[in-house]
Order: structure tokens, then C-alpha cells, then sequence
């Protein structure tokens, strides 16, 4: 794994780890997380819809940092691939000695036709 690809993955998971503990952290719609710590939501460090409006940019910011290490991850794993020459396939490259030819031995021909069997549809069973 290169170094790169290593560095992205660290970026991807910080930015994960961000992401739950930011959507915790937001207050519900109607119910009043903020007061159940203590506090009431116009005594907090961003005044009454400040703290809001901070949390949910900031988990923006780390789905978008999220959503593009990952797609970096995935140019970065592509690259680094060997891709097989143009038109080959995966059996291409297997080695002959690999692949065994079973003889399959003919059908033979039925001169007369075969008794009917009880039970099938048009016939009465005795």
C-alpha cells in the first residue's frame, strides 16, 4: 500500500469520526438537547442560532472532506492496478498446460422410440 493511499485512508476515517460525532452532538427539531447539559440555547458560545448553523457547516465540511478522500481512494486504487492489454480477458493469460480438453463422447442415435411411461399426461394407469 503506498503512501498515499495510506495518508487518504487516515484523512477518510478522521473525517468519518468527525462526521458521528458532529451529528451527535445537533440538536434534535423539537427536542431541546442543549438544555438537558445545563445550558440553555441563547447562553451558548454562538448565541441562540449560532451553535446550529456552526454544527451542521461544520458537518457539511467533513462530508464533503469524507465523499472526496473517498473518491481519491478510489482514483488512487485504479491507478496503481496493472490493466491487461486491450481486449484481453481473464482467461487470457492462463498458461495452456492449465487448460485440459475433455473429449466428450457422441450421442448416439436412438433407432426406436422409448415405451411411455405411466403416468404421463393422455394416458390412463391400469
Amino acid at each position: 500500500m503506498s503512501s498515499i493511499s495510506t495518508i487518504i485512508i487516515i484523512v477518510q476515517v478522521l473525517s468519518a469520526l468527525a462526521i458521528i460525532g458532529l451529528v451527535l452532538v445537533q440538536q434534535g427539531k423539537g427536542a431541546d438537547m442543549g438544555a438537558a447539559f445545563g445550558s440553555g440555547a441563547s447562553g451558548s458560545l454562538f448565541g441562540a442560532t449560532g451553535s446550529s448553523n456552526f454544527l451542521s457547516r461544520s458537518t457539511a465540511i467533513a462530508a464533503v472532506i469524507f465523499f472526496s478522500a473517498t473518491l481519491a481512494l478510489t482514483l488512487v486504487g485504479n491507478t496503481n492496478r496493472r490493466a491487461p492489454e486491450a481486449g484481453a480477458g481473464v482467461m487470457e493469460n492462463v498458461p495452456a498446460a492449465a487448460v485440459e480438453k475433455v473429449a466428450v463422447p457422441a450421442a448416439k442415435k436412438v433407432e426406436e422410440p422409448l415405451p411411455p411411461v405411466p403416468g404421463q399426461a393422455g394416458q390412463i394407469p391400469k
